[in-house]
């Protein structure tokens, strides 16, 4: 696990790199390519490997095992296609203090390509530290769905929070089902609505912050629409967490809570 500048986490765990969605924004990308080519790590040692198809694109997926040198090894040793380190599936259980866990910083675990078995390996390696806080993201929520059906994951564990990137309206179902869920709207790229009986009967935590970096065409959010968020929560008492990114937009208003 890493250490995170993550305001709302602090540590970052990654057994799991890599995705397929092609977003404009993603800075993971970027990190990874960047890693992928440093001549100060070596090639991985012990991996297995094979090429599919998915959706006409031929992609590589890695399963990293046991490296023998795990400080020397490059993090990223197929760039930023899916790559499953499983070396690292103890790594929580090694921090004994209890921590709050992003799961999958540098991957959309739940993307349609990531096989189920390695989700299952993830779960089951934060089950094995539950002191610690655990919270997933993803674009694609009705995956949760499934996995719950397939019995993979289950839907009340205290410690265990499940987020969507995508508009509120859209995953009823998936927040009607699960213990502590929450959604961020990370980088803001519009006007959000989140209807108001969606969030007093299933939300429990809303994240909000603006594209940082300098891509070109990037969006610079309104403060009004951060305005018409923060008076949503308010309505539903639903605790909410501008990121750094909104500071010098909101001023007074810049508030930063958390239902823990």
């Amino acid at each position: 696990m890493t250490k995170t500048k993550i305001e709302w986490a602090d540590y970052t765990f990654n057994p799991i790199t890599g995705c397929l969605r092609g977003c404009e924004y993603c800075y993971a990308r970027g990190i990874a390519r960047r890693f992928a080519k440093d001549e100060r790590y070596t090639p991985v040692d012990n991996y297995t490997n094979k090429r599919v198809t998915i959706s006409g694109k031929i992609c590589e997926f890695g399963v990293v095992h046991n490296p023998l040198d795990e400080k020397r090894m490059s993090p990223y040793p197929y760039g930023f296609d899916p790559t499953f380190h499983r070396y690292r599936l103890g790594e929580p259980a090694k921090v004994k203090k209890p921590q709050t866990i992003f799961v999958g910083s540098m991957t959309d675990m739940f993307g349609g390509w990531v096989p189920d078995e390695w989700i299952k390996a993830v779960f089951e390696a934060c089950e094995a530290a539950p002191w610690h806080r655990y919270l997933f993201l993803t674009k694609n929520s009705s995956r949760y769905t499934e996995l719950w059906q397939k019995g993979i994951i289950q839907p009340r564990h205290d410690n265990i929070w499940l987020g969507s990137t995508r508009t509120a309206e859209r995953d009823e179902y998936f927040f009607s089902i699960w213990c502590n869920t929450f959604i961020s709207i990370e980088p803001i790229q519009e006007r959000v609505c989140i209807k108001a009986a969606t969030v007093n009967r299933f939300i429990d935590f809303v994240i909000v912050g603006a594209e940082t970096g300098n891509r070109k065409g990037k969006v610079i959010p309104k403060r009004e629409w951060i305005e018409n968020i923060a008076a949503q929560c308010r309505a539903a008492n639903v605790p909410l967490f501008m990121k750094d990114s909104l500071r010098g937009l909101m001023g007074e208003d810049f508030v930063q809570e958390t239902p823990w």
